[in-house]
Protein backbone atom coordinates (compact mmCIF):
# COMPACT_ATOMS: atom_id res chain seq x y z
CA UNK A 1 0.00 0.00 0.00
CA UNK A 2 0.90 3.59 -0.55
CA UNK A 3 0.30 6.93 0.77
CA UNK A 4 0.06 9.41 -1.89
CA UNK A 5 -0.49 13.66 -1.43
CA UNK A 6 -0.71 15.61 -4.47
CA UNK A 7 -0.96 19.43 -4.16
CA UNK A 8 -2.57 21.50 -6.90
CA UNK A 9 -3.74 24.99 -7.86
CA UNK A 10 -6.37 25.95 -10.06
CA UNK A 11 -5.54 29.00 -12.45
CA UNK A 12 -8.10 31.09 -13.98
CA UNK A 13 -10.54 30.12 -16.57
CA UNK A 14 -8.33 26.66 -16.42
CA UNK A 15 -11.09 23.41 -15.81
CA UNK A 16 -8.48 21.12 -14.44
CA UNK A 17 -5.70 21.52 -11.73
CA UNK A 18 -2.45 22.44 -12.05
CA UNK A 19 -0.32 19.64 -9.79
CA UNK A 20 2.54 21.79 -8.26
CA UNK A 21 3.68 18.64 -5.56
CA UNK A 22 3.24 14.98 -5.29
CA UNK A 23 5.15 12.94 -2.35
CA UNK A 24 4.10 9.58 -1.77
CA UNK A 25 5.47 6.47 0.75
CA UNK A 26 5.04 3.05 1.89
CA UNK A 27 1.57 2.83 3.80
CA UNK A 28 2.58 1.04 7.20
CA UNK A 29 0.03 0.17 10.12
CA UNK A 30 -2.97 -0.45 8.22
CA UNK A 31 -4.69 -3.68 6.75
CA UNK A 32 -7.88 -3.19 4.28
CA UNK A 33 -8.32 -0.13 4.95
CA UNK A 34 -7.86 -0.61 8.90
CA UNK A 35 -6.18 1.50 10.81
CA UNK A 36 -4.05 -1.31 13.43
CA UNK A 37 -1.41 1.10 15.06
CA UNK A 38 -1.80 5.04 14.24
CA UNK A 39 1.68 5.57 14.80
CA UNK A 40 2.87 4.17 11.90
CA UNK A 41 -0.13 5.66 9.97
CA UNK A 42 1.12 9.27 11.06
CA UNK A 43 4.77 8.47 10.06
CA UNK A 44 3.38 7.21 6.60
CA UNK A 45 1.67 10.81 6.03
CA UNK A 46 4.02 12.71 7.47
CA UNK A 47 6.94 11.43 4.94
CA UNK A 48 4.32 11.37 2.03
CA UNK A 49 3.56 14.97 2.99
CA UNK A 50 7.63 15.80 3.78
CA UNK A 51 7.95 15.08 0.29
CA UNK A 52 4.88 16.94 -1.32
CA UNK A 53 5.88 20.37 0.23
CA UNK A 54 9.52 19.13 -0.66
CA UNK A 55 8.74 19.54 -4.73
CA UNK A 56 5.16 22.33 -4.00
CA UNK A 57 7.95 24.60 -1.94
CA UNK A 58 4.39 24.92 -0.13
CA UNK A 59 3.26 24.11 3.72
CA UNK A 60 0.93 21.61 4.28
CA UNK A 61 -1.56 22.21 7.11
CA UNK A 62 -4.77 21.47 5.51
CA UNK A 63 -6.06 18.79 3.32
CA UNK A 64 -9.15 16.60 1.61
CA UNK A 65 -9.21 13.11 3.06
CA UNK A 66 -10.48 10.42 0.84
CA UNK A 67 -11.80 7.12 2.05
CA UNK A 68 -11.57 3.76 1.46
CA UNK A 69 -11.43 -0.31 2.70
CA UNK A 70 -13.62 -2.77 3.54
CA UNK A 71 -15.86 -0.52 5.40
CA UNK A 72 -17.30 1.47 2.51
CA UNK A 73 -20.54 0.74 1.26
CA UNK A 74 -23.76 2.23 0.56
CA UNK A 75 -27.33 1.88 1.68
CA UNK A 76 -30.58 2.95 0.16
CA UNK A 77 -33.46 4.09 2.59
CA UNK A 78 -36.91 5.37 2.19
CA UNK A 79 -38.72 8.39 4.03
CA UNK A 80 -41.73 11.10 3.66
CA UNK A 81 -43.38 13.97 4.91
CA UNK A 82 -46.42 16.13 5.05
CA UNK A 83 -45.84 19.51 3.19
CA UNK A 84 -45.67 22.27 5.59
CA UNK A 85 -47.10 24.92 3.82
CA UNK A 86 -50.91 25.34 3.97
CA UNK A 87 -51.58 25.94 0.34
CA UNK A 88 -49.40 22.67 -0.66
CA UNK A 89 -46.22 24.39 -1.78
CA UNK A 90 -43.29 21.88 -1.77
CA UNK A 91 -40.31 23.61 -0.30
CA UNK A 92 -36.29 23.54 0.27
CA UNK A 93 -37.34 22.44 4.14
CA UNK A 94 -39.92 19.81 2.76
CA UNK A 95 -37.23 18.13 0.98
CA UNK A 96 -34.63 18.28 3.85
CA UNK A 97 -37.36 16.78 6.00
CA UNK A 98 -38.13 13.90 3.58
CA UNK A 99 -34.32 13.25 3.10
CA UNK A 100 -34.17 13.16 7.30
CA UNK A 101 -36.81 10.95 7.39
CA UNK A 102 -34.75 8.47 4.58
CA UNK A 103 -31.62 8.90 7.32
CA UNK A 104 -33.91 8.05 10.82
CA UNK A 105 -34.79 4.95 9.22
CA UNK A 106 -31.77 4.21 8.88
CA UNK A 107 -29.98 1.34 11.14
CA UNK A 108 -26.34 3.00 11.33
CA UNK A 109 -24.90 1.45 14.26
CA UNK A 110 -21.23 1.88 14.49
CA UNK A 111 -21.29 3.48 10.97
CA UNK A 112 -21.02 7.11 10.11
CA UNK A 113 -22.60 8.94 7.00
CA UNK A 114 -20.48 10.51 4.43
CA UNK A 115 -22.38 10.99 1.16
CA UNK A 116 -25.91 11.77 0.63
CA UNK A 117 -27.69 11.45 -2.68
CA UNK A 118 -31.30 11.71 -3.30
CA UNK A 119 -31.99 8.73 -5.66
CA UNK A 120 -35.60 9.66 -6.55
CA UNK A 121 -38.50 11.72 -5.14
CA UNK A 122 -42.97 11.42 -5.29
CA UNK A 123 -45.14 13.65 -4.68
CA UNK A 124 -48.72 12.42 -3.97
CA UNK A 125 -47.21 9.04 -5.28
CA UNK A 126 -46.59 10.11 -8.54
CA UNK A 127 -42.59 10.16 -9.50
CA UNK A 128 -41.40 13.58 -10.16
CA UNK A 129 -38.34 14.40 -12.44
CA UNK A 130 -36.42 17.85 -12.37
CA UNK A 131 -37.67 20.83 -9.58
CA UNK A 132 -39.49 20.27 -6.88
CA UNK A 133 -39.93 23.19 -5.50
CA UNK A 134 -42.15 25.14 -6.27
CA UNK A 135 -45.03 22.06 -6.90
CA UNK A 136 -47.99 21.40 -4.70
CA UNK A 137 -49.58 18.69 -3.08
CA UNK A 138 -49.85 16.81 0.30
CA UNK A 139 -46.93 14.24 1.06
CA UNK A 140 -43.62 13.68 -0.24
CA UNK A 141 -41.63 10.75 -0.73
CA UNK A 142 -37.96 9.85 -1.19
CA UNK A 143 -35.61 7.39 -1.79
CA UNK A 144 -31.72 8.07 -0.42
CA UNK A 145 -28.54 6.74 -1.19
CA UNK A 146 -26.39 6.99 2.06
CA UNK A 147 -22.23 6.56 1.70
CA UNK A 148 -21.08 5.28 5.31
CA UNK A 149 -17.98 4.16 6.88
CA UNK A 150 -17.13 3.00 10.06
CA UNK A 151 -16.91 5.33 12.83
CA UNK A 152 -14.45 3.98 15.01
CA UNK A 153 -11.70 3.42 11.68
CA UNK A 154 -12.93 6.72 10.60
CA UNK A 155 -12.08 8.56 14.00
CA UNK A 156 -8.49 6.43 13.50
CA UNK A 157 -7.78 7.55 10.53
CA UNK A 158 -8.38 11.57 11.15
CA UNK A 159 -6.83 11.07 14.12
CA UNK A 160 -3.62 9.57 12.83
CA UNK A 161 -3.78 12.58 10.13
CA UNK A 162 -4.27 15.33 12.54
CA UNK A 163 -1.13 14.26 14.74
CA UNK A 164 1.00 14.05 11.67
CA UNK A 165 -0.15 18.12 11.42
CA UNK A 166 -2.75 18.06 9.22
CA UNK A 167 -6.52 19.79 9.60
CA UNK A 168 -8.92 17.73 7.83
CA UNK A 169 -10.78 19.83 5.26
CA UNK A 170 -13.17 16.97 4.63
CA UNK A 171 -13.52 13.24 3.34
CA UNK A 172 -14.90 12.22 0.17
CA UNK A 173 -15.13 8.59 -0.55
CA UNK A 174 -12.60 7.27 -2.97
CA UNK A 175 -14.86 6.23 -5.64
CA UNK A 176 -16.84 9.58 -5.86
CA UNK A 177 -12.97 11.02 -5.96
CA UNK A 178 -11.93 9.04 -8.70
CA UNK A 179 -15.59 9.55 -10.89
CA UNK A 180 -14.45 12.80 -11.25
CA UNK A 181 -11.71 12.43 -13.56
CA UNK A 182 -12.27 8.94 -14.31
CA UNK A 183 -15.45 8.87 -15.65
CA UNK A 184 -17.10 10.96 -18.34
CA UNK A 185 -20.93 12.20 -17.76
CA UNK A 186 -22.55 10.32 -20.81
CA UNK A 187 -21.06 6.95 -18.91
CA UNK A 188 -22.09 8.05 -15.50
CA UNK A 189 -25.75 8.48 -17.57
CA UNK A 190 -26.36 5.45 -19.24
CA UNK A 191 -25.19 3.15 -16.56
CA UNK A 192 -21.08 2.28 -15.68
CA UNK A 193 -19.34 0.29 -12.94
CA UNK A 194 -16.25 2.05 -11.64
CA UNK A 195 -14.32 -1.27 -10.01
CA UNK A 196 -10.98 0.02 -8.13
CA UNK A 197 -8.76 -2.39 -7.56
CA UNK A 198 -6.01 -1.81 -4.27
CA UNK A 199 -3.34 -3.23 -2.77
CA UNK A 200 -5.67 -4.87 0.23
CA UNK A 201 -9.19 -4.19 -1.00
CA UNK A 202 -11.45 -3.68 -4.06
CA UNK A 203 -14.54 -1.17 -4.76
CA UNK A 204 -17.56 -1.56 -7.06
CA UNK A 205 -19.35 1.53 -7.83
CA UNK A 206 -22.32 1.75 -10.02
CA UNK A 207 -23.31 5.24 -11.70
CA UNK A 208 -26.98 5.70 -13.43
CA UNK A 209 -28.89 8.49 -14.93
CA UNK A 210 -25.76 10.24 -13.84
CA UNK A 211 -26.29 9.70 -10.37
CA UNK A 212 -24.42 7.37 -7.66
CA UNK A 213 -26.44 4.47 -7.44
CA UNK A 214 -24.42 1.39 -5.54
CA UNK A 215 -21.16 1.34 -3.37
CA UNK A 216 -19.90 -2.36 -2.14
CA UNK A 217 -16.36 -3.31 -1.25
CA UNK A 218 -15.05 -6.64 -0.60
CA UNK A 219 -11.77 -7.54 0.87
CA UNK A 220 -9.74 -8.88 -2.04
CA UNK A 221 -6.79 -6.99 -4.21
CA UNK A 222 -4.42 -7.32 -6.38
CA UNK A 223 -1.97 -8.21 -3.20
CA UNK A 224 -3.56 -11.71 -3.90
CA UNK A 225 -2.05 -11.96 -7.10
CA UNK A 226 1.97 -11.27 -5.75
CA UNK A 227 1.40 -13.28 -3.35
CA UNK A 228 0.24 -15.95 -5.32
CA UNK A 229 2.82 -15.49 -7.96
CA UNK A 230 5.75 -15.43 -5.10
CA UNK A 231 4.38 -19.05 -4.03
CA UNK A 232 3.75 -20.61 -7.51
CA UNK A 233 7.24 -19.49 -8.83
CA UNK A 234 9.26 -19.53 -5.80
CA UNK A 235 10.55 -15.95 -5.89
CA UNK A 236 10.76 -12.40 -3.70
CA UNK A 237 7.82 -10.69 -3.34
CA UNK A 238 9.64 -7.88 -5.18
CA UNK A 239 10.13 -10.36 -8.38
CA UNK A 240 6.52 -10.92 -8.18
CA UNK A 241 4.84 -7.78 -8.13
CA UNK A 242 7.34 -7.07 -11.25
CA UNK A 243 6.01 -10.41 -13.00
CA UNK A 244 2.68 -9.47 -12.11
CA UNK A 245 3.12 -6.26 -14.16
CA UNK A 246 4.36 -7.84 -17.17
CA UNK A 247 7.91 -7.19 -16.66
CA UNK A 248 10.24 -10.65 -16.46
CA UNK A 249 12.88 -10.26 -13.71
CA UNK A 250 16.61 -10.73 -14.52
CA UNK A 251 18.29 -13.33 -12.69
CA UNK A 252 21.91 -12.82 -10.52
CA UNK A 253 24.23 -13.08 -13.30
CA UNK A 254 22.33 -11.12 -16.03
CA UNK A 255 20.46 -13.72 -17.53
CA UNK A 256 16.48 -13.97 -18.08
CA UNK A 257 15.01 -15.98 -15.68
CA UNK A 258 13.34 -19.03 -16.99
CA UNK A 259 8.78 -18.73 -16.39
CA UNK A 260 6.59 -20.83 -18.26
CA UNK A 261 4.03 -17.91 -20.01
CA UNK A 262 0.99 -20.59 -19.25
CA UNK A 263 1.60 -21.04 -15.56
CA UNK A 264 2.43 -16.97 -15.05
CA UNK A 265 -1.51 -16.51 -17.34
CA UNK A 266 -3.07 -19.15 -15.31
CA UNK A 267 -2.07 -17.69 -11.55
CA UNK A 268 -3.19 -14.21 -12.72
CA UNK A 269 -6.10 -15.27 -14.28
CA UNK A 270 -7.41 -17.55 -10.73
CA UNK A 271 -7.19 -14.45 -9.18
CA UNK A 272 -8.51 -12.04 -11.09
CA UNK A 273 -11.62 -14.23 -11.61
CA UNK A 274 -12.22 -14.33 -7.73
CA UNK A 275 -12.56 -10.23 -8.33
CA UNK A 276 -14.94 -11.14 -11.07
CA UNK A 277 -17.25 -13.22 -9.13
CA UNK A 278 -17.58 -10.80 -6.04
CA UNK A 279 -18.19 -8.12 -8.90
CA UNK A 280 -20.35 -10.44 -10.66
CA UNK A 281 -22.52 -11.22 -7.24
CA UNK A 282 -22.54 -7.52 -6.26
CA UNK A 283 -24.33 -6.74 -9.97
CA UNK A 284 -26.60 -9.33 -9.67
CA UNK A 285 -27.85 -8.31 -6.09
CA UNK A 286 -28.69 -4.58 -8.05
CA UNK A 287 -30.11 -6.34 -11.43
CA UNK A 288 -27.61 -4.89 -13.10
CA UNK A 289 -25.65 -7.92 -14.02
CA UNK A 290 -24.90 -7.73 -17.84
CA UNK A 291 -26.83 -4.69 -18.23
CA UNK A 292 -24.66 -1.44 -17.89
CA UNK A 293 -23.79 -0.22 -21.23
CA UNK A 294 -20.58 1.71 -20.80
CA UNK A 295 -19.23 -1.38 -19.04
CA UNK A 296 -16.40 -1.53 -16.65
CA UNK A 297 -13.60 1.20 -15.87
CA UNK A 298 -11.11 -0.35 -13.96
CA UNK A 299 -8.58 2.37 -11.70
CA UNK A 300 -6.29 1.53 -9.16
CA UNK A 301 -2.95 -0.15 -8.87
CA UNK A 302 -4.36 -3.05 -9.56
CA UNK A 303 -5.74 -1.98 -13.13
CA UNK A 304 -2.10 -2.59 -14.20
CA UNK A 305 -2.32 -5.73 -14.37
CA UNK A 306 -1.75 -7.23 -18.13
CA UNK A 307 -5.40 -9.55 -18.99
CA UNK A 308 -7.46 -7.55 -16.73
CA UNK A 309 -9.78 -5.93 -19.52
CA UNK A 310 -9.84 -8.41 -22.01
CA UNK A 311 -10.48 -11.18 -19.14
CA UNK A 312 -13.24 -9.09 -17.74
CA UNK A 313 -14.73 -9.06 -21.22
CA UNK A 314 -15.14 -12.34 -21.30
CA UNK A 315 -16.14 -13.20 -17.72
CA UNK A 316 -18.42 -10.57 -16.78
CA UNK A 317 -19.74 -10.25 -20.53
CA UNK A 318 -19.36 -6.34 -20.68
CA UNK A 319 -17.38 -3.76 -22.50
CA UNK A 320 -13.85 -3.50 -20.10
CA UNK A 321 -11.34 -0.80 -19.89
CA UNK A 322 -8.31 0.65 -17.98
CA UNK A 323 -9.59 4.23 -17.06
CA UNK A 324 -7.31 7.29 -18.10
CA UNK A 325 -7.49 10.60 -17.54
CA UNK A 326 -7.04 14.13 -20.06
CA UNK A 327 -5.80 16.29 -17.91
CA UNK A 328 -2.10 15.79 -18.36
CA UNK A 329 -2.81 16.21 -22.61
CA UNK A 330 0.45 14.97 -23.81
CA UNK A 331 2.71 15.36 -20.78
CA UNK A 332 4.41 12.17 -19.88
CA UNK A 333 3.99 11.93 -16.06
CA UNK A 334 3.71 8.84 -13.58
CA UNK A 335 0.42 10.94 -12.04
CA UNK A 336 -1.48 8.89 -15.52
CA UNK A 337 -0.83 5.39 -13.15
CA UNK A 338 -4.81 4.50 -12.32
CA UNK A 339 -2.96 4.46 -8.47
CA UNK A 340 -3.08 8.08 -8.57
CA UNK A 341 -6.65 8.83 -9.53
CA UNK A 342 -7.88 9.01 -6.36
CA UNK A 343 -5.98 11.57 -5.12
CA UNK A 344 -5.90 14.19 -8.08
CA UNK A 345 -9.94 13.86 -7.81
CA UNK A 346 -9.91 14.64 -4.71
CA UNK A 347 -8.47 17.76 -6.05
CA UNK A 348 -11.13 18.03 -8.24
CA UNK A 349 -13.85 17.33 -5.28
CA UNK A 350 -12.49 19.96 -3.38
CA UNK A 351 -13.00 22.54 -6.17
CA UNK A 352 -16.72 21.17 -7.06
CA UNK A 353 -17.68 20.52 -3.27
CA UNK A 354 -20.43 19.38 -5.03
CA UNK A 355 -23.26 16.97 -3.57
CA UNK A 356 -25.05 16.34 -0.63
CA UNK A 357 -22.89 16.16 2.10
CA UNK A 358 -23.13 15.47 5.71
CA UNK A 359 -22.20 18.89 7.34
CA UNK A 360 -21.23 17.59 10.93
CA UNK A 361 -18.77 17.21 9.75
CA UNK A 362 -17.19 20.54 10.40
CA UNK A 363 -18.22 19.75 14.48
CA UNK A 364 -16.86 16.01 13.94
CA UNK A 365 -13.86 17.15 12.97
CA UNK A 366 -13.58 19.89 15.49
CA UNK A 367 -14.49 17.71 18.52
CA UNK A 368 -12.32 15.25 17.58
CA UNK A 369 -9.22 17.26 17.20
CA UNK A 370 -10.11 18.84 20.77
CA UNK A 371 -9.89 14.94 21.64
CA UNK A 372 -6.87 14.34 19.97
CA UNK A 373 -5.45 17.45 21.74
CA UNK A 374 -6.67 16.43 24.86
CA UNK A 375 -5.13 12.96 24.79
CA UNK A 376 -1.69 14.49 23.95
CA UNK A 377 -1.75 16.63 26.84
CA UNK A 378 -2.44 13.38 29.10
CA UNK A 379 0.66 11.91 27.54
CA UNK A 380 3.09 15.18 28.21
CA UNK A 381 4.54 15.16 31.71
Amino acid sequence: MTTRVVVGEFLKGEKNPKIIGVGESATLGMQHGYVVNTSLVTTSVKNAIALAEKTSGLKIKRGFVSLSGASLRSEISSGGTIISKADGEVTILDINKAIQDCEDNLSLGNKKIIHIYPQGFRLDGKEVLGRLEGMQGTKLEAKTLFVTYSLVHLEDLLEAIAEAGVDTIDVIASPLAISNIALSEKQKIVGVALVDIGDQATSLSVFENGLLTSISTFSIGSTKITNDLALGFKISLEKAETLKLGDLPTGRQGSSEEFSKKKLDEIIEARLCDIFESIENNLKKIKRSELLPAGIVFVGGGANTPLLAELSKSTLKLPSIVGSIEIFGNTKTKLRDPAYFNVIGLLISGKNNSGYYDNSFKNFFKDLKNTVKSSLKQLLP
